[in-house]
């Protein structure tokens, strides 16, 4: 038995599965450093957490987009990542109770760590 089907104006005669250039080559990496997806494990450990919710994230990232599309920044994923950690920085003043200004001092700690920090130990402060 067939059934009826109506044709798309928008797909009919068109290829519309996704075809990798090489279907046997690994996937690219989405970030360039481990250390950039925990950006993203951040915000998604705080959304189950209920610091804020997931249509927070979103906003507070997609706005965080746009910013970084202001001033003409390339599409790269430093430029996410950039975005990523100012959305959340954003958030957490906002929700969690860290002021700018605890950010900030914290923030210069850990800078003043980093750089008396020998390469290859770990950072304390």
């Amino acid at each position: 038995m067939r059934t009826c089907a109506t044709r798309s104006r928008w797909t009919f005669g068109k290829i519309i599965l996704f075809r990798p250039d090489d279907p046997l080559a690994p996937p690219k990496p989405v970030v360039d450093e481990p250390w950039q997806a925990q950006g993203l494990a951040l915000a998604d450990t705080m959304v189950k957490a209920g610091r804020f919710t997931a249509v927070e994230w979103a906003e507070a990232l997609g706005t965080a987009l746009k910013e970084a599309e202001t001033p003409g920044a390339p599409e790269t994923l430093d430029t996410y990542y950039t975005a990523v950690i100012s959305a959340l920085e954003r958030l957490c003043e906002a929700h969690v109770g860290i002021s700018g200004a605890d950010r900030s001092l914290r923030r210069s700690a850990w800078e003043a760590a980093y750089l008396r920090t020998p390469h290859g130990r770990p950072v304390e402060l």
